[in-house]
């Protein structure tokens, strides 16, 4: 009996009503023929939806069959030069393998990856060839997030394009003496090439969604036109696995972004081993894109199987083809014809009779759809003109194409960087390269001449596009002029008697004022995270609204309150919800408007403080590689100010994590008057000098008056530190109290304490920046070590305390390895003895906690006083006397301990 037969009887033992069965499916067949498959979806949803309401359950299922979605003869074909494209390809993938294998023959442990965009090869070109716009008058460019180890085949076209030099390949991964390439994309080592940071891995993904949702809002707000801009990006389906990679698909289903495309590189393998050995991870991805609101083209077969599917009549090679597990595929191009003919072909008799014909060559030849350009093309075009969703291109490929025996398809293929002499032989001739045996052990890049057709056909596709890509913008042509530091007297100026304000108020305040602004009002881009109204920021919904593609369909609740929730088409709020990961995604993607968009951009990204940094660090640090330019403000910072909280919403290393990232300048200020002095600073840095660094401040919620800015203090705010009040002149005891953030107001307290318990006068310096003051000590260290004939330089904190007297105690918000950064730079006579949060936070009153943490008034007058019997300047026993005065019980456990 036929395998056919079974088949039909095995659907028939299921079905009450086999003719009916088939008068409906006659039917289908009939409406897709004459009326095309988009009316039979939409009847099929029909159906579907008809029995829902009627009862019946049908489970959403977001899959289909295992081949692709573009039918073969509704696809259209590359119109390209197919045989010059592929002589392109194959010198790249030698020249990309060339500079990889030549800089670990010279230095071993450089690294490098061979394998990504062997497999990805295909798909690059056709971009380059045929989609990808660079900027032009008519054109903003398309926004390119390139698949990270693929960086080689990228530098390997611009080698041939004529912008690298082969000194430049040469130092492919050797950056530190100059003219070298780095190993991924960062755009801070290469600024005028690479857009995007993709590695980690991950973030590309996430910024490219917050990319394109940005698009649509500068669209809106019309102040750039976007409308005919995509955004691409490229990532591995191992990278898929990366919660930033899936987890914001949803809000581009829910915007309908569909200046987006996605392609997800499916070649079966990650780091180590598959993707999913026992599964299908494309049809996994398509479920969950497909689930989330996108538009999915699966590529998954190349074109010599198209003869062999439509020969399918009863669908068991379909079958077969969705039963397989990827772990087996996999399988099949590590080995060869013959292995594929006996374990794929050889699951059913029907199979082998189908390609009895074809040689173990010939199955071996069968493409994946991602080395097939005309699939790869159709399915780019689809998603390039498919309007109202984001689209997803799931292609399959090989990892390691081309490698041979060296790497295709094998598990060790990501690691692959040294190839022997044989290898690299069994690569050229596979790719056909005119380079002599003689010449092979020497792996010579290849590029031949400029007036070859090939590279004249090279330049000419990037000409109809409008140029060469990538390619990176690095100063806006525009200039925008900054308000003076005048223009914010309201938080400059001394509160009014009995008036009170928290630095978040103050923040607020400048916000409003710049909103005014003729020339940066519009560029604001608040970005706030379901905390607008910890933060006092509610009063902006009405005022500017809040951006949604819809505009607001509802009518809002609290219509009837001054600062109701107003949603706008035109909004200039970005609200990203319960979203850290995406706000910073959104800034980001504003922060480096100047260099996408040519559009200066004003970005503010408001949040708890606890939860930013901690949440986004590598983030950040993409937003320092990106070059990213705009303010991020951590609010109710510090481990003692957001006192009800508890463990985990209280900040005591924020800081410590901002120190980290080279352009990022933190500021932990304490008065309104210095939040508008360093706001300035940074408007006037990145906006009129368009310096590529960004802000962190830290802002708190507690209220208190504030003493206004006095002549000659600017100076000293912006370097991190300057005397705030000084004590009498003549003193028989004098030490030096300094702090930042909320608890130098402890500190001023102490001072107090100090000279009416103890009878000791007390400098009290405000330190918005240990951070930048270590930064300076260590750069003045430096140049003194270089320079040991010339006079030495001082750092700001050494001459600041230079001509003082006493010992220096320093009390913070943070944990002590926030001031310790500067103890190296401090006067080497004197003592320095730093206070900190270290330890989990706790749920307390702010009074309790500082007691706890030992940050208070009382804890600072007593290492005050310590230290000054450390010295021999009082005796001992008045310590004593003050930890008893003051109700310190001595033997109270360590706060980091608990």
């Amino acid at each position: 009996m036929s395998a056919q037969l079974d088949q039909v009887l095995a659907q028939a033992a299921n079905d009450p009503d086999v003719m009916e069965t088939q008068e409906w499916l006659d039917a289908l067949e009939a409406v897709i023929e004459n009326e095309g498959p988009d009316r039979a979806h939409y009847l099929m949803e029909r159906l579907i939806d008809l029995a829902r309401r009627r009862g019946s359950q049908i489970p959403f299922s977001g899959n289909t069959a295992y081949v692709n979605t573009i039918p073969a003869d509704l696809g259209e074909n590359s119109p390209g030069n197919l045989e010059y494209e592929e002589r392109l390809r194959s010198w790249m993938r030698w020249n990309a393998m060339a500079m990889v294998v030549k800089a670990n023959r010279v230095d071993g442990d450089l690294g490098g990856h061979i394998s990504s965009f062997a497999s990805l090869a295909n798909m690059l070109g056709t971009g380059f060839n045929h989609f990808w716009h660079a900027p032009t008058e008519d054109h903003g460019g398309d926004l390119l997030y390139i698949q990270g180890h693929s960086s080689p085949g990228v530098y390997a076209r611009a080698f041939l394009e004529g912008r690298l030099s082969e000194e430049q390949l040469l130092n492919f991964r050797r950056e530190v003496d100059g003219n070298g390439l780095s190993s991924y994309p960062h755009p801070k080592l290469m600024p005028d090439f690479w857009q995007f940071p993709t590695v980690s891995m991950g973030l590309g993904p996430l910024m490219a969604i917050y990319q394109a949702r940005f698009l649509k809002y500068l669209h809106a707000r019309e102040l750039a036109k976007t409308d005919n801009r995509k955004v691409w990006v490229f990532c591995g389906d191992g990278e898929m696995d990366e919660p930033e990679s899936m987890g914001a698909i949803g809000v581009a289903g829910r915007e309908q972004l569909d200046n987006l495309v996605m392609v997800v590189n499916c070649n079966l393998q990650r780091l180590d081993g598959p993707v999913r050995g026992n599964g299908k991870i494309i049809q996994e991805l398509e479920g969950e894109f497909r689930g989330a609101g996108w538009n999915v083209i699966k590529v998954i077969w190349g074109s010599n199987w198209d003869p062999l599917l439509a020969k399918d009549k009863d669908g068991i090679l379909q079958r077969v083809m969705m039963e397989t597990l990827d772990g087996e595929y996999q399988n099949y191009k590590a080995k060869d014809g013959a292995y594929v003919r006996k374990h794929f072909f050889g699951k059913h008799p029907k199979l082998l009779e189908m390609v009895s014909r074809m040689s173990d060559d010939d199955i071996w030849h069968l493409l994946r759809g991602g080395h097939d350009p005309h699939k790869i093309y159709a399915g780019f075009k689809q998603a390039q003109e498919h309007k109202g969703q984001p689209t997803v291109l799931l292609v399959k490929t090989v990892k390691g194409y081309g490698m041979g025996k060296s790497g295709e398809a094998r598990n060790t293929a990501h690691q692959t960087k040294k190839l022997d002499d044989e290898a690299v032989r069994e690569m050229r001739d596979r790719f056909a390269l005119p380079i002599p045996d003689d010449q092979l052990a020497d792996i010579p890049f290849f590029k031949p001449a400029d007036d070859a057709p090939e590279m004249k056909y090279l330049h000419e596709r990037r000409a109809a596009l409008g140029g060469y890509l990538p390619q990176r913008r690095q100063k806006a042509e525009e200039t925008l002029p900054v308000p003076e530091l005048a223009a914010f007297k309201a938080v400059l100026d001394p509160t009014a008697e009995g008036r009170e304000i928290s630095t978040t108020q103050a923040y607020v305040r400048i916000i409003s004022i710049l909103l005014r602004d003729a020339n940066l009002g519009k560029r604001v881009v608040p970005i706030l995270v379901d905390e607008s109204r910890t933060f006092g920021m509610e009063g902006l919904f009405r005022q500017i609204g809040i951006y949604n593609r819809q505009g607001q369909l509802y009518e809002p609740v609290d219509k009837d309150q001054v600062s109701f929730y107003r949603e706008d088409k035109a909004g200039q709020i970005l609200q990203e919800g319960i979203n850290e990961a995406g706000a910073m995604a959104s800034w980001i993607a504003a922060a480096t408007s100047y260099s996408s968009n040519n559009r200066v951009m004003v970005p503010f990204y408001t949040f708890y403080s606890m939860f930013g940094l901690q949440r986004i660090g590598d983030l950040a640090w993409a937003a320092g590689d990106i070059r990213a330019r705009g303010f991020l403000l951590g609010g109710t910072a510090g481990r003692t100010t957001l006192n009800g909280e508890g463990l985990q919403h209280e900040d005591g290393h924020s800081h410590i994590l901002a120190s980290t990232i080279p352009n990022c300048i933190p500021y932990d200020p304490t008065f309104a008057h210095e939040v508008a002095v360093i706001m300035h600073d940074g408007l006037k840095r990145m906006i009129e000098n368009q310096e590529d660094v960004f802000y962190y401040i830290t802002l708190m919620n507690e209220n208190y008056a504030q003493p206004g800015l006095k002549p000659g203090q600017e100076e000293g705010i912006l370097k991190g530190l300057y005397l705030l009040q000084e004590g009498a002149k003549k003193a028989k005891n004098r030490v030096q109290l300094m702090g930042s953030g909320t608890i130098l107001r402890e500190v001023i307290a102490a001072a107090d304490l100090l000279k009416d318990d103890w009878g000791v006068t007390a400098d009290v310096w405000s330190a918005p920046s240990f951070t930048l003051l270590a930064r300076d000590g260590q750069d003045v260290e430096r140049w003194n070590m270089l320079h040991p004939t010339d006079k030495p330089r001082q750092a700001h904190i050494t001459s600041s305390l230079q001509g003082t007297a006493g010992p220096i105690v320093v009390a913070t918000d943070y944990m002590r390895t926030f001031a310790e950064q500067v103890r190296a730079f401090v006067p080497k006579d004197r003592t320095y003895k730093v206070l900190g949060t270290d330890g989990f936070g706790r749920s307390d009153s702010r009074a309790k906690l500082r007691e706890f943490f030992e940050v208070n008034r009382y804890f600072v007058t007593i290492a005050a006083l310590k230290a000054l019997a450390d010295e021999g300047a009082i005796a001992t026993s008045v310590v004593a006397e003050a930890i008893a005065k003051y109700g310190i019980n001595p033997e109270k456990a360590n706060p980091v301990t608990l």
